[in-house]
Parts: structure tokens; C-alpha cells; sequence
């Protein structure tokens, strides 16, 4: 009995330093495989924040680094958005056209995200990223397109509602096909790292 008991006791203590390091490190962020099968991207038509019908077709040829948010985004988007900004000027610091890669925002918030806000957020970051909006039915038929969810979130303040969504930058190739995510743990210095390779390949 006192050997049983001690090792029911060392189980305990094990899963007890598991969980430690789990709530230390936090949960894994997505990968291509925690995607699931479906590989995501798809075609849409959405309107930019400039007004312009905007289609996955006009940036045939180009990649496209894809983020979905809302301007109204407290601290997550704001971040990702200048890491990917910042990804950019660096490159073209070092001497790089980055003009191979098209930056895209697509507002998960179209209620609040008209055209004119998105026309007040936009220009906040990189000078050619084009933040997108539409429909509710629009963002949600292309959301489900590249697995990312997202839902209000009633904060009951005068701040009204926020939003909880996917936050990771979806890299498409030049054929409109998934290449690969980067996620919070990427900084600006390894996302540039891995679009030089494509800029190489695109001069």
C-alpha cells in the first residue's frame, strides 16, 4: 500500500508540474497541421479602404501576407500589424522591392469597419498594406475560407463589444495557395527572413 501510494503521489506531482509548464508557456500556436485538413485561402471581392472593389485575382502574381482583425482591436492587431509593417521596411532598408508582396488587412468587425474607418486605421502602418471589409455574410463566407474564426465579445462597458478571432498572418503564394502562417512568436526579424528567399526568386 505505501509503495502504491507513493507512486499515485509522484503521478500527481507530475501532472501537476505539466500543467505549470503548460500555463507557463501557453498553449501551442496554430501550425499548418492544427489547420486541419482543408488548406485555407480562397477567392473573394470585398471593398478597400480607398472605396475600390477590390478581388484575390487583382494580386495574381504577387504574394499576399493576409491578417485578419478590426481597427477597433485594443493590442493584439495593432501589434501584428506593425511586426508585419515593420518586416517590410526593414527589407526594403536593406535594398529589397518588396513590391512582390501585397500586406492585407480584412476587418472581422464590418459593422463597425466601414470603408471610412478603415480609411482612418489603415495608413497607420505599412504605406501599401489595403484593409478590406464588406458584408457580414461576405467576411464570414471568406473567414470560413481560411479557418479563422471569430466572435463578439460583450465587454459590458461603454466601450461596446470586442472581438475574439484568430490572430496569425497567412502567407499566400503567387497562385493564391497557402505557403505558410506566421503567429505572435514570429518577430519582424523572422518574418523577414523568410520573405527574402521570395524576393530573391521575384528580382
Amino acid at each position: 500500500m505505501k509503495i502504491i501510494r507513493v507512486v499515485a503521489w509522484a503521478l500527481v506531482a507530475a501532472l501537476v508540474v505539466l500543467i505549470g509548464v503548460r500555463l507557463l508557456t501557453g498553449a501551442p500556436e496554430p501550425t499548418k497541421t492544427d489547420l486541419g485538413a482543408a488548406t485555407p485561402g480562397g477567392a473573394f471581392t470585398l471593398t478597400s479602404h480607398t472605396g475600390e472593389t477590390v478581388s484575390d485575382t487583382d494580386f495574381a502574381g504577387r504574394y499576399m501576407l493576409v491578417y485578419f482583425g478590426y481597427s477597433a482591436c485594443p493590442d493584439v492587431c495593432p501589434l501584428e500589424l506593425q511586426k508585419l509593417t515593420s518586416a517590410l521596411l526593414d527589407l526594403e532598408a536593406e535594398g529589397y522591392d518588396t513590391t512582390p508582396i501585397q500586406p492585407i488587412f480584412i476587418s472581422v468587425d464590418p459593422e463597425r469597419d466601414s470603408t471610412e474607418e478603415l480609411a482612418g486605421y489603415v495608413p497607420q502602418f505599412h504605406p501599401r498594406l489595403i484593409g478590406l471589409t464588406g458584408t457580414p455574410e461576405a467576411i464570414a463566407e471568406l473567414a470560413k475560407k481560411y479557418r479563422v474564426y471569430y466572435r463578439k465579445v460583450d465587454t459590458g462597458s461603454a466601450m461596446g463589444y470586442l472581438m475574439d478571432h484568430l490572430s496569425v498572418i497567412f502567407l499566400m503564394g503567387k497562385d493564391g495557395q497557402y505557403e505558410r502562417l506566421f503567429t505572435s512568436r514570429d518577430t519582424p526579424e523572422s518574418i523577414a527572413e523568410a520573405l527574402k528567399p521570395l524576393l530573391q526568386k521575384a528580382s
